[in-house]
């Protein structure tokens, strides 16, 4: 039993490693293919149009080319779909006299996580100006690093209300159906609601800001909103808003009932329905569709998702709830059970972990070369980290709680468990912040 948690860390290692030595390349966002002209062509005179090609599907309003600072129209081709179909545009062009140079910068956002990709072309042209040199140049732009840190932080809050929620509920309903009705537990997953809605109500403006590359102030523009809703991205974000709002009939009722209703199969059922909800949105907005197989990664990110909240959640009401009361029968049966329902969550996570890494980085080499891949290493060593404090807590479950319960509670006893289950916790909430950085960041390739 001691040995367990370094086992199954070295099993997850091991799998991961193996999965990303056999895993096919994975696809990466939205990327130019081709241009017509090509870049570099040395033209006689301006284009009317220029055809650009691209490697997934796009949407006309997710296309921005400019030149000079001012944006150019965009159609779509006229080609079929053996020409590029729905991955291709055709660019207006001004006519322009007196330049030496055509320059477009183009960007364009990802029609299933939102991100940007953004580069530059440039035309020599041969009938203007002598003097092709100087600052005539091509600079693609850049997304605001300010807007991606605030976005990174909100989707920390994401996480950390999901996981309250979604794994207070669960640990109420199948350990602790009388904690409904404790102050600290009701105040918890009202603020895990709260925070739950406001986040999800801020981040489709960050993401809509972040994809076009616009400013900290334009996440808070309704056209930026109005934008994001007309694509994949944004539909889901307006999904998740709405699950939130639905949310809110699980609490009141459990607020309103307490433990009858942490009880009642009809409280249940509405409780999981909203539950899974919740996290399929919210897994939407990720890199799980990315690679050869999205639909394994959409299931394995639903696991992930819902193992880290139990596991996170269930922690949080350990620690605020249950172990400060110190009632000998709650002691008994919460905390071995959740001791189980821990271990169970740890290996749903590692297993949907390994799938989302191969499906997401696809090679072994890109952990070491990209820096999602380095991310994701540094957040495999804070949950080694995790699970070995996880042992000390289980071994304390095991030699000790048995005494804790005879001796009614007894501060001293309970203590040290207290120390370990906090610490579990603040290394999670670093994990949740690594997680938040993986998805606000392009994946490996």
């Amino acid at each position: 039993m001691r040995r367990h948690v370094p086992s199954l860390t070295t099993a997850v290692l091991g799998s991961l490693l193996a999965l990303l030595l056999c895993a096919p390349a994975a696809s990466a966002h939205t990327e130019l293919e081709s241009s017509a002209p090509k870049d570099g062509t040395r033209l006689v005179h301006t284009p009317a149009t220029v055809r650009l090609t691209f490697s997934e599907p796009v949407d006309l309003p997710d296309v921005h080319i400019t030149s000079d600072g001012e944006r150019l129209a965009v159609s779509r081709s006229g080609h079929g779909d053996g020409d590029g179909g729905d991955r291709a545009v055709d660019v207006a062009v001004p006519e322009m006299t007196g330049r030496s140079r055509l320059l477009l910068t183009w960007q364009v956002r990802d029609m299933e996580d939102g991100h940007p990709t953004s580069g530059a072309l440039s035309f020599p042209l041969t009938a203007t100006a002598k003097d092709t040199s100087g600052s005539d140049t091509a600079s693609a732009p850049m997304p605001s690093d300010g807007v991606r840190t605030v976005w990174a932080a909100v989707r920390w809050a994401g996480y950390l209300a999901l996981a309250l929620y979604v794994g207070g509920l669960a640990f109420l309903a199948l350990l602790w159906p009388q904690g409904a009705g404790d102050r600290r537990t009701r105040r918890i997953l009202t603020l895990a609601w709260a925070g739950g809605l406001a986040t999800g109500v801020v981040a489709p403006g960050l993401q809509g800001a972040y994809g076009t590359m616009g400013s900290l102030g334009d996440a808070f523009r309704l056209g930026t909103y109005r934008d994001l809703l007309g694509t994949e991205a944004g539909i889901v974000a307006a999904c998740r808003v709405l699950m939130w709002v639905l949310a809110a009939v699980v609490l009141a009722a459990l607020l309103q009932a307490g433990e009858r209703a942490a009880r009642s199969p009809g409280w249940r059922v509405g409780a999981l329905a909203v539950a899974l909800g919740l996290l399929r949105t919210t897994g939407m907005a990720g890199h799980n569709g990315e690679g050869t197989h999205p639909g394994w990664g959409a299931a394995a990110d639903l696991v992930h998702l819902l193992g880290v909240s139990v596991w996170l959640g269930g922690l949080t009401l350990l620690l605020l709830g249950v172990l400060p009361r110190r009632r000998p029968e709650e002691l008994s049966a919460a905390v071995s059970g959740y001791s189980t329902l821990a271990s169970v969550s740890v290996a749903a996570i590692a297993v949907a972990g390994a799938v989302l890494a191969w499906q997401i980085v696809g090679s072994f080499g890109a952990l070491f070369h990209t820096g999602y891949g380095r991310l994701l290493l540094l957040k495999l060593a804070v949950l080694a980290a995790v699970l070995l404090i996880a042992q000390g807590s289980r071994s304390w479950v095991r030699t000790r709680l048995d005494i804790a319960v005879l001796l009614r509670g007894d501060r001293a006893t309970v203590r040290p468990f207290v120390y370990s289950v906090a610490a579990e916790t603040g290394l999670v909430l670093v994990v949740l912040a690594a997680t938040s950085l993986l998805v606000t960041s392009a994946p490996g390739r």
